[in-house]
């Protein structure tokens, strides 16, 4: 499997589409198609129901648009850059530390070792721009486009979108386009709290889009400038971080499992340089196509979020014991998990091409997304084997009671053996096909995706076997 197996199926089936393509394309950006938003769906709803339906987590959903004090007391104004490198020749731009790590994996390909940890031991060491530099230019790194060496400064790029709020373009009215979902659950902190009568622990889950002016987007949707996040800001009494951020980690790690994702794709990855105000930090990477990537962080992040905007604001942000007046600013372990990152990899994980036997004796290739039937876009299919004989009818009614409760499928086109394809290859999980002897018993033939079995059942009894093995 490779990532243009998943374009390719993403744009056939109608999973994703490039934004603007009939204008060429806007990059970085991505249109999500009738199956991909039924599965974007489906991964945001069952996040949303680990996360929030439970006594201790509220949700939330926070503007877009913020008052840009915001950006500065999180230090986003000042600090939240990359560090940007154009080639003199080709004139292409690319994040410094991206285009060494890519040298690296490309030196170790070509199993050139020594020179491979040489450059991975100094980029270990960088603290500044005028460091990336000298790697590029020491190592020769070449241009990836041109293949040339001569480079302009290292320099920093701010990756917040900036518009204006208002009539008059000026300074005074800019304001950000956000570049995560967490500043807006840590300003409405106190707003929760008291409104929600909660105290800690608890924690404010929220799902939203966010956007960065990527200096490069690649890897289909694993870097793009428009993204959705779903997050979690869990509020604790300072001393109890190491227990949360154990309970976190876990939980985390236990929901991907739960989406059928196979655990040999993914790890885990503790960081080994901690941000200032961090106090534990670990990523949950996937393997993509193109190798590991993050698609979670859960991060310890102890009180600095709520006391910077305590500063910045002149506002308290604590919690106050009504009974024993303990006062505190509560410390924070953060969930961080990129919905399109997870659709991609729940797409991913699913994808198989295998070789199949027919009832003829001859075989074929069946392309098919074994996803989680909880996710599946398309729930179950109804196939009438003929167009006539009341077999239609049958079919529709089956379709109409069905479709109150599940995304399904009616489909009358073709062979039945290629109607049950094109459902393996967009991750149908059950096919119901009507015959003959449906007017005569009332029973349907119901087909498994992952087994290719077929069995008769009732048809009045459908809607619960489904029921009954989506929860398996």
């Amino acid at each position: 499997m490779t990532l243009d197996d998943i374009l390719s199926l993403s744009k056939r089936k109608g999973f994703v589409f490039q934004s603007s393509e009939i204008y060429g394309g806007l990059n970085g950006c991505w249109d999500f198609g009738p199956l991909g938003i039924e599965l974007l769906r489906n991964i945001k709803d069952a996040w949303w129901k680990a996360m929030t339906y439970r006594p201790d987590i509220v949700g939330l959903d926070a503007s877009i648009l913020m008052h840009p004090r915001v950006w500065e007391a999180s230090g986003h104004v000042q600090q939240f850059s990359d560090p940007m490198i154009d080639n003199k020749t080709s004139k292409a731009r690319y994040r410094a530390d991206n285009l060494i790590e890519e040298r690296i994996l490309a030196l170790r390909n070509k199993k050139k070792t020594a020179e491979a940890d040489a450059i991975e031991a100094r980029l270990a060491a960088v603290q500044t721009n005028e460091d990336y530099y000298n790697i590029i230019t020491e190592f020769a790194i070449p241009d990836p486009v041109s293949g040339t060496t001569e480079w302009t400064e290292v320099r920093n790029f701010n990756l917040m979108f900036k518009t204006f709020m208002g009539p008059v373009e000026d300074s005074g009215n800019a304001v950000y386009l956000r570049p995560e979902t967490a500043q807006g659950i840590f300003v409405n902190f106190k707003n929760v709290m008291d409104s929600a009568r909660m105290k800690p622990p608890f924690g404010i889950a929220q799902i939203g889009k966010s956007f960065r002016n990527e200096i490069n987007t690649k890897n289909f949707l694993f870097r793009t400038r428009e993204f959705e996040q779903m997050e979690m800001q869990f509020f604790i009494p300072p001393g109890t971080e190491g227990e949360w951020f154990e309970y976190w980690r876990q939980q985390r790690w236990d929901w991907f499992l739960s989406l059928g994702i196979n655990p040999e794709n993914l790890r885990r990855k503790p960081h080994d340089k901690l941000a200032h105000y961090a106090a534990a930090a670990e990523d949950i990477e996937f393997l993509y196509p193109f190798g590991w990537g993050e698609v979670e962080g859960i991060h310890s992040r102890t009180d600095f979020d709520l006391g910077r905007h305590q500063e910045f604001s002149g506002k308290k942000l604590e919690y106050v014991d009504t009974v024993s007046r303990e006062r505190y600013t509560p410390y924070v372990i953060e969930t961080a998990v990129g919905a399109t990152r997870t659709f991609m990899a729940v797409l991913c994980d699913a994808y198989a091409e295998e070789h199949v036997q027919n009832d003829d004796g001859t075989s074929e290739v069946r392309n098919v997304l074994r996803l989680h039937p909880s996710l599946a876009p398309v729930t179950a299919a109804i196939f009438p084997l003929v167009n006539k004989d009341g077999l239609p009818e049958a079919a529709m009614k089956i379709y109409t009671e069905l479709q109150r409760s599940f995304r399904v499928d009616y489909d009358t086109s073709g062979a039945i053996g290629r109607r049950y394809r094109r459902q393996d290859e967009v991750g149908t999980p059950f096919c119901i096909t009507v015959d003959g002897d449906t007017t005569a018993d009332g029973t349907v033939t119901l087909r498994d995706r992952d087994t290719m079995q077929q069995e008769r059942v009732q048809a009045d009894a459908i809607e619960e076997i489904i029921r009954r093995r989506i929860k398996r």
